[in-house]
């Protein structure tokens, strides 16, 4: 099982990791092994996720999520495997840590007297500027 909160675990048959062949440095290992990690969790199955939690991290995912409500997520960092797969597992545990926070609830505020003076003030400044530039009338 891996744990994301005190109320919410994923276990780990619903998590599917396939190995590829990582890109650029590392010469001639890089043409040999499978280092890279991608990372799928099915997010719209998932039995342990709220309904609610599963529409946030499908917002929050963007591109990683496929049409079937799918997570992809690609580790290829580092030049070693297990430590790829430690990356793309921990960057799924942040992501759906992300997804149970709730957001703050805003608090409506009115700019000050002060504030709507000013923004006034400079609104009559630049109002002074634009009528300098007009050209001057010499056919009286």
């Amino acid at each position: 099982m891996i744990y994301i909160t005190d109320r919410i675990s994923i276990s780990e048959a619903e998590i599917q990791e396939d190995f590829v062949r990582a890109s650029g440095p590392g010469g001639q290992n890089v043409n040999k092994v499978a280092t890279a990690v991608q990372l799928r969790f099915n997010v719209a199955n998932s039995p342990n996720l709220p309904e609610e939690m599963k529409i946030k991290l499908i917002k929050l995912a963007g591109r990683k999520m496929t049409d079937d409500g799918v997570l992809i997520i690609d580790a290829r960092r580092y030049r070693m495997q297990n430590r790829n797969r430690e990356e793309a597992l921990k960057r799924l545990v942040v992501l759906i840590r992300k997804a149970t926070e709730k957001p703050k609830k805003r608090i409506k505020t009115k700019p000050t007297r002060t504030a709507r003076e000013k923004r006034l003030q400079i609104k009559k400044q630049r109002s002074a500027v634009k009528t300098l530039r007009k050209g001057v009338d010499i056919h009286d």
